[in-house]
């Protein structure tokens, strides 16, 4: 069975339509990367002028403490949100890349075992046990990919997790430090 130009065209033009949706939704990562930076630029030059206006105001170093640990604590909030929206913008495109490939191996394997199947048939007599062997070794890769592809799927899972407690953690953090320099003025 083999494959006729037109059914060769036409999982070309699948590929092409594929890759360039995926560099549409790129571009369009890349513009929401683009707008958070000009955001966060935008939102720290404005909390940057209120924070200097408000440490200017203090009157003693209890004061300026005081201040200081007020101002901190919505800058880090911030920069901890900042940080994970980032994260999500990027994961979300690799997770999208990571799902065209997958779905490109899955048809590339398919169309292999097809073509596969399709000439085993027509294979010369004695030639049994070479169509086993590669089946054989064709049945250990489909394997060996599938747990490749399930441990890939459990690291981002497990990233994503930790980004997520890092997150908190930080955030904690800040609270607690914030709370402890107010005590301290």
């Amino acid at each position: 069975m083999m494959m006729t130009p037109e059914q060769f065209l036409d999982v070309q033009k699948s590929n092409l339509e594929k890759i360039l949706g995926l560099s549409q939704k790129s571009f369009n990562n890349i513009e929401k990367v683009v707008e958070l930076n000009l955001n966060a630029v935008k939102s720290y030059m404005e909390d940057s002028v209120e924070a200097a206006k408000a440490l200017s105001s203090a009157k003693d170093i209890q004061d300026f403490v005081a201040v200081s640990s007020s101002v901190s604590q919505p800058l880090s909030e911030k920069a901890v949100a900042y940080g994970k929206d980032l994260y999500s913008l990027s994961s979300g495109i690799a997770s999208e890349a990571a799902k065209l490939v997958e779905e490109q191996v899955a048809e590339s394997n398919k169309k292999f075992v097809e073509l596969f199947e399709s000439a085993s048939k027509n294979a010369p007599a004695g030639s049994e046990s070479a169509v086993a062997l590669m089946k054989s070794a064709l049945t250990a890769a489909n394997t060996a990919y599938e747990g490749v592809s399930k441990a890939t799927k459990q690291a981002v899972e497990m990233a994503e997790a930790n980004v997520e407690a890092a997150t908190k953690a930080t955030i904690k953090a800040a609270n607690t430090a914030s709370t402890k320099a107010r005590k301290a003025a």
